[in-house]
Formats: C-alpha cells, sequence, structure tokens
C-alpha cells in the first residue's frame, strides 16, 4: 500500500530519505489461550520476518492474555469486552452500548499506534477490532474452528483475506492453512528430547507413558477416569504425566514398583510434556488438535460435550486420517481407560502408524504462511 502522497510502499524510503516509521501490526485474540496462542504465534512470525515490526495485541481485563501477552514480550491494550449472549437476555438489550463503546475505545488504540493491519482470530475481543477497522484499516480473519464463530462471520465480511484452519469452516472463501503454532512446539524433536523431558518431569525413562490434559482450566471427566484407572495402569507397567488444572486435585493411587504416575497443576513446558509422552488423552480444542497434529503425537480425544459441537469436528480429520482416536465425554470412565487406552499405549506399532498419520495432518508452517499474507495486505 503506497505511503500517502508519495507512491511508496509504507516502510521504505521516499525520495532517498529517511526510512518510514515501522510496520504496525495489530493482534485481537484474547480470552481463551485458543484465541491468544495463535495470535501470538503469528506476532512471533512477522518479527522473525521483520525484526523492525511494532505488534500490539488487544485484550480484556478479566482475559488470558494478561499474563500470556506479557510475558511474550508484546505490548497489550485493553479494551472493554462484547460477550455475545447465545439466546435472548437483558444482556442482549445493553449489547448496542457495549458495543460502541468497546469500538471507540479500540479506534484510539488503532489511531494512536498508526496501525496498518488488524489480524484477528475470533473472540470477545475481534468482534470490536473489526468494527473498529472496518473501511479504516485491511482486517485479516483466521478461524481455528471447524466452525466459524459470530465475530469471525461479521469480520469475514470486511477483510481483505479469510483464513481457515480447516475446510468448511464456514467463512465464505476462506484459504486453509492450518493453525499458527509457536517455534517451541512445531520445533519439537520428540525422540531426542525424550530422555531429558522424563527426567523434567520425573517418569519412568523407558515405560510406556501417557500425557492427560483437558487445558488450562483441566478436566473433570479425565480427572476422574484417570484417577479411577491409575492403579490399573501401575500394574500394567504404564507411566502417567496428568496436568489436572490448578483448581482441581487428584488423589492417585501409586503402586509399588510401577512407573510413577505424576500429577502438576499445569503444564508450562508443553514441548517437554508433549516429548515425554507415547500417547497423549485431551480435549480438542482446536490449538490442541493443531499442536498434536504438526508434532506427529498420537492422541485419544475426548471432545467437550458443550458448545456447537466444534470439538468433535476439530478432531475429526486426524480420526479419520487414522491419527486418533475418539471417545465421547458421557463415555469416558476409568473402565474405558483401561479397555481402550491401555491396550493402546502397550502397542508399539499401532503407535507408529499413528504417528505417521497424525503429522500428515499437521500444517507446521502456518505461522510463516501467515505472516507473509499479513505483511501483503499491509503492503510490505
Amino acid at each position: 500500500m503506497p505511503a500517502p502522497g508519495t507512491g511508496v510502499p509504507q516502510g521504505f524510503p521516499a525520495g532517498g530519505g529517511q526510512a518510514q516509521r515501522p510496520l504496525s501490526v495489530v493482534v485481537a485474540g484474547g480470552g481463551t489461550a485458543g484465541h491468544i496462542e495463535p495470535a501470538l504465534a503469528l506476532a512471533d512470525a512477522v518479527r522473525r520476518a521483520r525484526p523492525d515490526a511494532r505488534v500490539t495485541a488487544l485484550g480484556t481485563e478479566r482475559g488470558l492474555e494478561n499474563r500470556l501477552v506479557p510475558a511474550r514480550g508484546y505490548p497489550l491494550e485493553l479494551i472493554p469486552p462484547v460477550p455475545m449472549p447465545r439466546k435472548p437476555s437483558p444482556q442482549l438489550l445493553r449489547l448496542p452500548m457495549k458495543v460502541r463503546d468497546s469500538v471507540k475505545r479500540t479506534r484510539e488504540v488503532l489511531d494512536r499506534v498508526q496501525a496498518d493491519v488488524v489480524v484477528g482470530f475470533g473472540g470477545y475481543v475481534s468482534l470490536p477490532a473489526y468494527l473498529a477497522a472496518r473501511g479504516r484499516t485491511p482486517i485479516v480473519v483466521h478461524e481455528a474452528n471447524a466452525r466459524a464463530g459470530l465475530a469471525n462471520k461479521i469480520g469475514a465480511r470486511y477483510a481483505e483475506r479469510v483464513l481457515s484452519a480447516t475446510p468448511d469452516s464456514g467463512l465464505s472463501g476462506a484459504q486453509t492453512i492450518g493453525i499458527p503454532l509457536r517455534e517451541s512446539i512445531t520445533g519439537v524433536d520428540r525422540w531426542a528430547l525424550r530422555a531429558p523431558a522424563r527426567a523434567h518431569f520425573g517418569l519412568h525413562p523407558h515405560a510406556p507413558t501417557i500425557l492427560v490434559f483437558g487445558g488450562s482450566q483441566g478436566a473433570r471427566t479425565l480427572n476422574t477416569a484417570f484417577s479411577g484407572a491409575a492403579e490399573a495402569l501401575g500394574r500394567a507397567g504404564v507411566g502417567v504425566l496428568h496436568a489436572h488444572g490448578p483448581k482441581n486435585t487428584v488423589a492417585v493411587q501409586q503402586v509399588r514398583g510401577a512407573p510413577p504416575y505424576c500429577t502438576v497443576p499445569y503444564l508450562e513446558r508443553m514441548d517437554l510434556a508433549y516429548a515425554a509422552a507415547d500417547l497423549v488423552v485431551c480435549r480438542s480444542g482446536a490449538m490442541t488438535v493443531a499442536e498434536v497434529s504438526a508434532i506427529g503425537l498420537p492422541a485419544v480425544f475426548v471432545p467437550l460435550p458443550h458448545g456447537n459441537g466444534e470439538q468433535a469436528l476439530n478432531a475429526q480429520p486426524v480420526v479419520s486420517g487414522g491419527g486418533g482416536e475418539l471417545i465421547a465425554d458421557a463415555e469416558f470412565t476409568p473402565q474405558r481407560v483401561i479397555d481402550q487406552v491401555l491396550p493402546l499405549v502397550r502397542d508399539p506399532q499401532r503407535l507408529r502408524e499413528m504417528s505417521a498419520a497424525t503429522i500428515g495432518a499437521g500444517h507446521r508452517e502456518a505461522d510463516q504462511v501467515l505472516a507473509k499474507i499479513v505483511l501483503e495486505v499491509a503492503g510490505q
């Protein structure tokens, strides 16, 4: 995009003079880790491509972005959230006023940072970002879920480019590129890291090992099923690394002489957790499915039974390709762990086949692909 009155692309010297201001990218993906992590992966990729670029994240005062964004070294601008009620309620009547206030505040941020492009990933923060940028700043939309949310459906109407993690997301004309992931995940060599990863968590160095987690807040169904099956897993010679969530606790019966069953509230080093495991049992949020696919880790997915069924849809391409299995939440019991998960983790040949199928379904370079598109849209 030429700089006004110069005919020269922004970020390049005009007429032999000083270079113009650095490229300014605004990412909107606050609320949950599933929205924040792709935004930060894009931010990292933009910085690698353009070290002088300035990337600003939008968020709300209650979202996880307050912890995750500053920790990655990016400035965070807080705006009022715009939650979209799923059913008619008194909140719906107050929505227009909330939208106006949030759009006004967001527009002030875009003007202050001189945004060249706004990249939205859905959620409460993206809707005001799209409306504030409409007709003023180019928009790029990325949809991570298999079924697009309302914010991205609105943003796609005004976007220069629309991208998605999977085909048939519900966004017309979307280009499928996968989900941007951190290099610390896409660069994991599971076999090279296995020994130090297992030592880090206190796991048995050689025993078949299952990784269990249900997201940043844990998952009651997974916690109950695995704590009930812990003794059987130990007697079968299987180790477990179980992240139960910071608000939950898990009591397990350790079997003398068996591989350890290690419980932690939260996994700060997901790269090491993935490297330590032979099999993962987890929910099937879009980010989780993308990470598992990218590194080739066999998976048993237990989709959340809430929402519009997007978690089951997220897992379907991996399951259909032979890289994972799917068990309904209501059917995931201690006995199901013993009958289905235990034999699977003790079958090396089956795990190798699943790993090959899983990694084939991944998009390891989605962060670089999206960064290139964002730079193109910004005229850089």
